[in-house]
Formats: structure tokens, sequence, C-alpha cells
């Protein structure tokens, strides 16, 4: 049976990490892996002690916020306070993962973690990084008695797309095939504000000079990320936008168009990716205003998977989560035959 190292969520609140781990050890169970605990507040040579007995990594969302000073952004009012020790567990696990190959699932905070990780940016408070026609549209941080918050859009030729269109996934589920819309909501530049949140416009995204395994990485090590303005910046494809001339001189957001899977998900974040890292794809996001809601690998030879939604929830219910969980433990038992062979 795949051993799955799952980190505590927090390490600064013990009832709320005792109460949110359940969920995700049990979706861990129903597809057939064995959840390990990796606890926060031991030595570094006791938890790398306890992952390289692990054959995937999990990372489970978080009542924290990613310090911003990793991705070289000034904190902004709404980012919650850091979590040292999980940043540093986690870090530990990635680096394991992405030397070995293990599989890697992202959830919510670990989505977050996962591209930081790889040197890239978050959006600190999503309500501040939209303009205020789209603010409204979703409420990415409706919370966990909210069933269905709102849609995203997965690309058909993503591993995630392949998951959940998979054989394994019961007719008819809450995923359908669609075509996106071709809206093109304006944007109209942000006004900096005062509270920390505004964005360097002109800074460069540090990037690494081959674009492979991200576990050389130093621990500790600051980047600088590209976080502009949407509508000042002039790269923002990278976030998922694409430039468009609306016909009066400003920036549009194209949603992404052509075929794509529709799912209906649960939120509770008001973060999101920015900037991609190194290795990284975005492979979903939210129709209604282009927030990223999924991201994967692109090394062919390793299992990477970041979701911004929650399928631990839903696992009951919904097919397409419980698939999710499937295809981590399945890409684990592949890693698992694979160095038990190169071992013997």
């Amino acid at each position: 049976m795949p051993r799955i190292a799952i980190p505590m969520p927090h390490s600064a609140d013990p009832e709320y990490a005792e109460r949110a781990i359940p969920q995700y050890e049990r979706a861990v169970q129903l597809a057939g892996g064995e959840p390990i605990r990796i606890p926060l507040d031991q030595t570094s040579a006791q938890v790398t002690d306890l992952i390289a007995r692990c054959d995937a990594v999990l990372l489970p969302g978080s009542k924290a916020d990613v310090d911003p000073a990793r991705f070289g952004t000034p904190r902004s009012a709404h980012t919650a306070t850091a979590d040292p020790r999980r940043d540093a567990v986690d870090n530990l696990l990635l680096e394991d993962a992405y030397r070995l190959r293990k599989p890697v699932l992202g959830i919510c905070y670990g989505l977050q973690s996962l591209n930081v990780f790889c040197r890239g940016s978050l959006i600190q408070h999503i309500p501040d990084f939209l303009p205020p026609d789209l603010r409204a549209k979703v409420d990415h941080a409706a919370g966990g008695k909210v069933a269905v918050a709102h849609k995203v859009e997965i690309q058909l030729d993503s591993e995630l797309a392949e998951i959940l269109r998979g054989d394994g996934l019961p007719q008819p589920c809450n995923v359908h095939v669609g075509t996106a819309p071709q809206a093109r909501p304006e944007r109209t530049p942000a006004v900096p504000d005062t509270c920390g949140d505004s964005r360097p416009d002109s800074t460069a995204h540090v990037r690494t000079a081959a674009l492979g395994c991200p576990a050389e990485r130093k621990l500790g090590e600051h980047d600088v990320s590209r976080n502009g303005n949407l509508a000042d910046h002039e790269d923002r494809e990278e976030h998922g936008f694409s430039r468009a001339d609306n016909g009066r001189g400003k920036r549009g957001a194209l949603a992404p168009g052509g075929d794509s899977l529709i799912l209906p998900v649960n939120s509770s974040h008001h973060q999101s990716a920015d900037a991609i890292g190194d290795g990284l794809r975005i492979v979903a996001r939210c129709p209604d205003d282009g927030i990223i809601e999924a991201l994967e690998g692109t090394s062919p030879d390793h299992f990477v998977l970041a979701v911004q939604w929650h399928p631990e929830r839903s696992v009951d219910e919904d097919a397409a989560s419980r698939a999710i969980f499937r295809a981590l433990i399945e890409a684990a038992r592949v890693q698992h035959t694979r160095i038990t062979g190169e071992m013997a």
C-alpha cells in the first residue's frame, strides 16, 4: 500500500490541524493509500527520516499564508500570519519529491506552497487584484459549508482532464464538456493603495537557468516576482490572461477558449497563484474572473498536480474528487514499484 506523506496543516493551532487533517487522511485511505502524518515540531533529520519511508506527498490546506517575502512582494494587510514550520516541512517534502520523482498533490494552500517553492508568486488577496466589476462575481472564500461555490474550466490536454475523464469515473458525474465563453471584460488600471499590496511595476521574475527540478533551491532564498497590476503589466499571459485591445485603449482579459471540462467545486481561499513557477503550467481557472484553479507539472515522468479547491471534502459525494486521490495513489504505486526495482 503506497504511503502518502501529509504535513500537519498548521503548527501554531493544533486544534485546527487535528480537525482538518482527518479529511485528507480519509480521502487517501478511500483511494487505497496509507496516510503518514508529518509533524511540524521535529528536527529536519527526523522529518527527513519519515519522508524517506513515503512514496508520495500530499500538501494540505492551511489557515496560514505563505510569507510574501519568499516571492519578493510587500505584505498585504489581508495576508495571514505565515507558518515557518509548515513552510520548512513543505520544502523538505518537495525537495525529496523532486529529487526522487515522488508524486505530489497540492490542495489549496498546498498549491500556493508548491508554486512558491518552484519560484512562482501569489496574489495576496483576490479582491484587491480583480477590477471592481469582477470582484463580486465569485466568492472564492465561500468556506467549507458551501458545497459548490463556482465552476472551473479545465484544459482538455491536461493530465487533470485525463484523470476526470478516466474509465474509473461512474457516469454521470459532475464533469461535462463545454465551450468556454469568449467574453472580454474590460480591465481598468488598478490604483495602488497604501496597505502594502501595491505591486512593483517593473520587477523581473527571477528564473533558474534550466527549467528542471527546483529541488536545488536553498531554504529561505527569496525571489523577485512579477506582480504588476493586471492592466499595467505587459506579460500577464503567464497568469492565464491574454492581452486584447477592446477598442478603447485598455487591455482586456480573455477567458480560455475552445472546448474544456467544466467542473463545479467548493472554494475556501483568498489567495491564488500569480506568476507560475518553474516546471509548472496552468491547467484550470475560474471562467468568471480568470483566477487560476489548478497547476500541474510539465515533466512527463513526474506526477505533480495542485488544485485550489478542496476535493477531500467531497469524496463521499463526488466521483471527480475521488478520481483525483486515486490518481495520486496510482502514481505513488508506480513510483514505489520503480524505486523498489532499482534498489533490488
